[in-house]
């Protein structure tokens, strides 16, 4: 087994022994290492939603969770090459919180890709109906 899926797998049981609405998630212990391949099957160019990853990884209630295994590649460095960005909330809004990748580095990569993101009442925003990638079929 590969470090990456190690590291996949502990994260799992770490947040596992959180007690918050997790306890009701369909889990398995490589959800993490599901949502890391998930995401990296978005085009350039194209968003998703954090909900729509949880459900091709068979935990469509999940969301959280898939922000919290996007959160976690910080752990694991650039060489994992998952577009988190690409990843945003079912609104169209960048609601990333994370101390090590703010909302302008993610907007900016979007723009970087070809994404239009508005800025406006505080928060950065995408048109899903333009830029949202039917994952729909799409399955692990």
């Amino acid at each position: 087994m590969d470090l990456f899926v190690i590291h996949a797998m502990i994260n799992v049981l770490y947040h596992q022994s959180q007690k918050k609405s997790m306890a009701r998630l369909k889990y398995q212990p490589n959800f993490y290492v599901r949502v890391y391949a998930a995401v990296r099957k978005i085009p350039c160019g194209r968003v998703t939603t954090y909900g729509q990853i949880a459900a091709m990884c068979g935990s469509p209630r999940g969301a959280q969770l898939v922000g919290w295994a996007l959160n976690a590649l910080n752990n694991l460095g650039p060489q994992t090459r998952v577009p988190w960005q690409r990843v945003i909330n079912r609104e169209g809004r960048i609601s990333i919180e994370n101390r090590n990748a703010s909302k302008d580095l993610q907007a900016a990569l979007l723009r970087a890709e070809g994404v239009e993101v508005e800025f406006r009442d505080g928060n950065y925003w995408v048109d899903l109906r333009h830029y949202l990638w039917d994952a729909q079929g799409e399955k692990d």
